[in-house]
């Protein structure tokens, strides 16, 4: 009997069914490489997009036939599309033959000539029968997530004209159009973080924590993260809210939460 499997595992069986092909995380994905040479990334919901996909480093061509032909199944990716790269839809009804071809043309691509004609037959998978669960499409959909977001949210619009957005996918809150709060998971890492603007000398007091880190690309900004996948202490995460609401807010915003705190304390 052939053991069910779900579409990772499948994307997994075709694209590691090539000589010397192996798997590389990369900003949070899979990447697939022959000798370090990228031939597809394996693509979850990428920035909030929805789609289940492989970026495959197509032949030259290829992603313009396919997209204008079946637009359902093909796409140009973001970052690679320029390059000729062609993004393709796993779960909407694609046969895994087509995908298995479409990878093993990927791979030659940038194998070596003396890897590519080692190459048998197109390989014949069982198509994927289990699906996604839901925190495996989205990590942000998990029981922890869906709990620290809950209370995170009931402080951030505590604050004057506090709103809720998205942004690259995961849910940010705004003071005016300026963002102070963040909350995201990493596939790759599976960490629960949220981010606040706190300042580059008081980040250097902060990572002291293991907590604490200070994050990819808003880091050299003044911004910390806060692992969270396990333990919240609320009192201190409101604190770092208000900071960093401070930080961004209008006069106005900042004359309101004064008065407001002023009131409670009284």
């Amino acid at each position: 009997m052939t053991k069910a499997k779900d579409i990772s595992q499948a994307v997994r069986e075709v694209c590691l069914w090539f000589p010397e092909a192996e798997e590389i995380l990369s900003h949070g994905s899979p990447d697939f490489r022959v000798r370090g040479k990228t031939f597809a990334t394996y693509v979850i919901n990428h920035h909030g997009d929805g789609r289940i996909a492989l970026w495959l480093n197509a032949p030259q061509g290829a992603q313009d036939h396919c997209v204008q032909q079946e637009p359902k199944h093909y796409f140009v990716p973001p970052y690679v599309g320029p390059r000729g790269w062609l993004g393709v839809n796993l779960d909407k009804g694609i046969s895994w033959r087509t995908v298995a071809r479409l990878v093993r043309e990927a791979y030659e691509k940038v194998a070596p000539p003396a890897l590519s004609r080692s190459l048998g037959k197109i390989i014949e998978i069982e198509p994927p029968t289990i699906t996604l669960k839901p925190e495996d499409f989205d990590p942000m959909q998990s029981k922890r997530a869906q709990a620290v977001l809950k209370e995170l949210r009931a402080i951030c619009l505590s604050f004057p004209e506090a709103a809720e957005a998205m942004q690259f996918g995961y849910p940010v809150w705004r003071a005016g159009k300026k963002v102070f709060a963040q909350a995201y998971c990493y596939r790759g890492d599976r960490k629960l973080q949220l981010a606040f603007w706190v300042g580059v000398e008081q980040q250097a007091l902060l990572i002291r924590d293991e907590q604490f880190s200070i994050p990819p690309y808003m880091g050299p900004n003044g911004w910390i993260a806060l692992d969270v996948s396990k333990d919240a202490n609320w009192k201190e995460i409101r604190s770092l809210a208000m900071f960093s609401y401070r930080h961004f807010a209008l006069s106005r915003m900042l004359k309101l939460l004064d008065e407001h705190e002023r009131s409670v304390k009284s």
